[in-house]
């Protein structure tokens, strides 16, 4: 029988149960600024001949929704990873690029260098929750996230953002920005609802995870950035070893170290993808691993997301990793989200 899991409260829970809130002030405050209109305008118009989409983390893993809505209406997206742009792609920083640059803090070292290099030269959406950051100041057009400070681990952050990108990807696209908006809202119940039973949650998963080593995470398509965030959170939150990629990407190696000891999260995504997730899911636990599907009929309700629009799963997806990391380091006697070597900002490149 496995002993109860015993959370140790603190900074980290705080913001993760602060995020119906942070969701919901992020939404109340969405609205097209004339620069931002203006940038829109001149993407219509084929001033840009591609978007480049850049962030650090959790901050660029969280961009996958809106680079496939830009690869979707036709637009020539690129995603890639601050740094990788600073020294390896500079050719796709010409004057026809509209680059988007998300950044939590927005002072991350490499976003503010990057700043300093398209000042007066490109066009610029920074997408940030910091309103007096580099990024916020400097940026073209500025899209904010109202999610108020955060302690440690991206958590409240990383949602807000999803709210906010996804009616960016409105924006940009000229798709229906009042469906978007009406679409997102129903998130902010949702994730109420959800995290009111975070305790019954993590008790769920202190079984479910009892003896496990690592996690892994899989997803496909716009869920391919809750997988990715969630390796990068959970290391940080937990000191396991965790990882993220594709669902497809798991196929190409990691089964083969499947066990007892390592729990495989999927998540169901979208319809066209659903069932190659699902079937990774039984393909996993019959190589011997523990494996369960984030889904709307999931098995256990902690894994069970509600019934939402498309363009808002990517909102929740992340809410059951959290539980995860409660879980783990309750397990291990310890405090998630507290830092030990790093910071809540990187700023040495």
């Amino acid at each position: 029988m496995v002993a109860p899991v015993s959370v140790i409260e603190g900074p980290y829970l705080r913001d993760i149960l602060d995020q119906p809130r942070a969701v919901a002030e992020t939404h109340r405050r969405l609205e097209p600024t004339a620069e931002l209109e203006r940038v829109a305008r001149a993407l219509a118009d084929g001033r840009y001949r591609r978007i480049v989409l850049t962030g650090m983390g959790s901050s660029y893993f969280a961009l996958h929704p809106l680079h496939l809505r830009l690869v979707e209406d036709g637009r020539p997206s690129f995603m890639v990873e601050t740094s990788e742009l600073l020294h390896y792609q500079r050719r796709l920083l010409e004057e026809d690029t509209l680059l988007v640059l998300v950044s939590q803090s927005g002072r991350s070292a490499e976003i503010v260098r990057l700043l300093a290099e398209a000042r007066g030269r490109l066009h610029t959406i920074g997408v940030t929750n910091t309103a007096r950051s580099p990024l916020g100041r400097d940026a073209t057009a500025v899209v904010l996230t109202h999610a108020g400070e955060e302690a440690t681990v991206s958590c409240k952050t990383y949602v807000a953002s999803q709210v906010a990108l996804a009616w960016l990807g409105s924006v940009l696209t000229g798709q229906d920005e009042t469906a978007t908006r009406e679409a997102l809202l129903s998130t902010v119940e949702a994730a109420g609802t959800y995290l009111a039973g975070w305790r019954g949650h993590v008790a769920e998963l202190g079984a479910l995870l009892a003896g496990v080593r690592a996690v892994y995470y899989a997803g496909r398509g716009p869920s391919l950035a809750a997988a990715l965030c969630a390796g990068l959170i959970t290391k940080e939150s937990t000191y396991r070893p965790a990882e993220g990629m594709s669902g497809a990407a798991f196929r190409h190696g990691p089964m083969e170290i499947l066990s007892d000891e390592i729990m495989l999260l999927a998540f169901a995504g979208e319809a066209r993808t659903r069932e190659l997730n699902a079937a990774l899911v039984r393909d996993a636990r019959a190589a011997g691993g523990r494996a369960h599907l984030v889904s709307e009929d999931a098995e256990h309700a902690v894994f069970r997301l509600p019934t939402l629009p498309p363009v808002a799963r990517p909102v929740m997806e992340l809410l059951p990793v959290e539980m995860v990391t409660l879980a783990l380091a309750a397990l291990d006697g310890r405090e998630a989200g507290r830092f030990r070597i790093a910071g809540k900002v990187t700023t040495t490149e």
